[in-house]
């Protein structure tokens, strides 16, 4: 079993170690975090040092894989996190085994997805995503770099949502749909027209507010 080492302590980085754990995949060895004292133990987990630490504990081979537990309110952090390791240190991708995810999709590194999810037929996800829980994908839909789903989005076919997005909990997207990179879409938010500017979005139908 591959040992896998978490890039946050806080409440997302938890929720991973915890699905991780229980889903018998890998075995979580600790947490990085510039937040949290060296050798604090969260959900009996030790957090092993900072982000500046983590090149060296790959190098002594204290972990095999690494992945990003920080949430939508960070997004660049995440991406400028991930594009800095990424040429040197493994991104693990974790798919929990509750989920469905058809084999003709196209998942990318460090992709997390969180249980109950369905993923359908020629869906890509590229890396750094995170899926939370009970999320559905249709076919043919594309979900770029770093973008971050809450529980129960639901998206049609031939959708394509950007880099860095946020799609808020229990959101719609109804089919060939583009959204655009740096949008946030707020909880039960239903998309039936073309996103083409960063910002916030909410209501139904949604309309952007800043």
């Amino acid at each position: 079993m591959k040992k896998l080492a978490i890039i946050g302590a806080g409440d997302l980085g938890q929720q991973i170690a915890y699905h991780v754990a229980q889903d018998n995949q890998f075995e979580v060895v600790g947490f990085f975090d510039d937040f949290a004292a060296q050798g604090t133990i969260v959900k009996q987990i030790k957090v092993l040092g900072k982000l500046k630490d983590v090149g060296n504990y790959f190098a002594n081979k204290v972990f095999d894989e690494v992945i990003i537990g920080i949430g939508y309110k960070h997004l660049a952090f995440r991406e400028d996190l991930y594009n800095s390791l990424k040429n040197t240190i493994p991104f693990a991708t974790f798919i929990h085994s509750s989920c469905y995810v058809d084999a003709s999709c196209s998942i990318g590194k460090g992709v997390c997805i969180f249980p109950g999810t369905v993923i359908d037929q020629q869906v890509t996800i590229k890396d750094d995503v995170f899926i939370n829980v009970s999320c559905t994908i249709a076919h043919d839909s594309t979900i770029d770099r770093h973008t971050f789903l809450s529980p129960r989005v639901a998206i049609a076919g031939f959708v394509n949502i950007g880099k860095r997005c946020s799609i808020g909990v229990n959101s719609t997207v109804i089919d060939n749909i583009n959204i655009a990179d740096d949008v946030q879409i707020g909880g039960g938010t239903v998309v039936i027209k073309q996103i083409e500017k960063s910002g916030l979005y909410v209501g139904n139908p949604s309309r952007f507010i800043r």
